[in-house]
């Protein structure tokens, strides 16, 4: 097949590959049965993200004060509120640091500019208690993998654990990655997200699109040597790396319940498992594969129950040609039903209104359009917002008319 033009979540290449693997085998690891274990509740998931990386989001910048760092938060739980949100998916741990004082990992410079430094307050704590103030969840999100968007080492602060530990560290396109191919790596980034959930009574924990970096044309993810001492087993690369990420959802969701029973977890894929094309069990796009390219098998994670919930980041309009929002919603539909898994769909609010997207993202309505499409498919439990600065600004009003069409009355939120 002919190569595309590349979209993503924040805009990532898009390409269609048809590069057929072997399903991912490694030894069992005990994990709660959702079907039992989640209660069907009739209630529906009105998420928005809130990012961190970069301060795309929150703080508006570095270094601001702990008084400005904490009004500017509260101000976009407001904002949740006041848009009829129920949930609100706080970025606790954007690149290997935190945003609570961890024993495991260094503060995140975003607060202060200066990783490591101490901000002068906890703002997950604050996040977590403010936001159940005002009715909503808080869901903690976390990267596992990514280091650093730079490739230097000797940026990240003394005591960093990719310092002490550089055997765990691969860079690739331009960025630091822990190898997820090592069990100790997947042991440590564990511990490190769950010390959060240990000391914070958070509703659930939440992970994105990243696991094996998007792929970069021209590189190569260098984890030869991982391979070496611990795919054997395996037919392919790809299916020993498969299966490490098998391991990180597996061992997660058991380790969280056994913790603080009850917490849930969910993930937010990038929207394509697999093209048609590459696999008949696939959807009928054009795209990159999460199975082939990020090395995720998120359909197997929803099928197989390991979750509580998933997030496909659908990030396109109705009638795209590469990846169709119409048929997306109802493939995953498909995948999620009769499952324990509970089906949301993440949203692309920041491209309504935004410089150089197509017409319909021009068109306020198309995102209320797209939870007009979900009412067709009772599988679809609710939508997650990105992000937390468009639901503030809303430039062209699509997220009021998403409230005014479809937000009238308040939501529980989605147990």
């Amino acid at each position: 097949m002919g190569r595309v033009s590349r979209l993503s979540r924040r805009a990532f290449a898009l390409a269609a590959l048809s590069t057929l693997t072997t399903a991912s085998g490694g030894a069992a690891v005990a994990v709660p049965d959702r079907r039992s274990a989640v209660p069907r509740r009739v209630t529906e998931m009105r998420g928005v993200w809130l990012a961190a990386v970069e301060n795309r989001d929150w703080p508006s910048r570095p270094g601001l004060s702990a008084a400005e760092q904490r009004a500017e938060l509260l101000a976009h739980l407001d904002h949740a509120a006041e848009a009829g949100l129920n949930t609100v998916f706080f970025q606790a741990r954007p690149t290997a640091d935190a945003l609570w004082p961890s024993p495991y990992e260094p503060w995140s410079r975003y607060l202060t500019g200066t990783q490591g430094e101490n901000p002068g307050w906890d703002p997950l704590g604050t996040a977590v208690t403010e936001a159940h103030a005002r009715g909503l969840e808080l869901h903690a999100w976390f990267n596992p993998y990514r280091i650093a968007i730079h490739a230097d080492p000797g940026r990240l602060v003394e005591n960093h654990p990719a310092r002490r530990n550089p055997g765990w560290v691969v860079p690739y396109g331009g960025k630091l990655y822990y190898n997820p191919g090592l069990p100790e790596v997947r042991a440590f980034v564990q511990d490190a997200m769950l010390d959060a959930v240990e000391k914070y009574p958070v509703d659930a924990v939440h992970f994105d699109d990243y696991f094996y970096p998007y792929p970069v044309a021209g590189q190569t993810f260098d984890d030869g040597d991982a391979y070496d001492r611990y795919g054997g087993g395996f037919p392919s690369r790809a299916a020993w790396r498969r299966d490490n990420i098998d391991l990180l959802v597996r061992e997660t969701s058991a380790r969280v319940k056994k913790v603080r029973p009850g917490v849930r977890f969910g993930i937010s894929p990038f929207g394509v498992w697999r093209n048609a094309t590459t696999d008949p069990r696939g959807s009928h796009t054009r795209a990159l594969q999460t199975y082939d390219d990020l090395h995720a098998d998120t359909r197997r994670w929803v099928r197989e129950n390991w979750i509580d919930y998933i997030v496909p980041q659908l990030y396109w309009h109705i009638g795209f040609a590469a990846a169709d929002y119409a048929e997306l919603l109802p493939w995953w539909a498909e995948v999620a039903r009769g499952t324990g898994t509970q089906l949301y769909a993440g949203e692309a609010l920041y491209k309504a209104g935004a410089d150089g997207q197509p017409a319909p993202w021009q068109d306020p309505a198309e995102l209320s359009r797209h939870l007009t499409l979900a009412q067709r498919h009772p599988e679809v439990r609710g939508h997650v917002f990105f992000a937390a600065r468009e639901v503030a600004a809303d430039p062209i009003g699509a997220m009021a008319r998403v409230v005014a069409d479809h937000y009238g009355q308040p939501a529980t939120p989605p147990r």
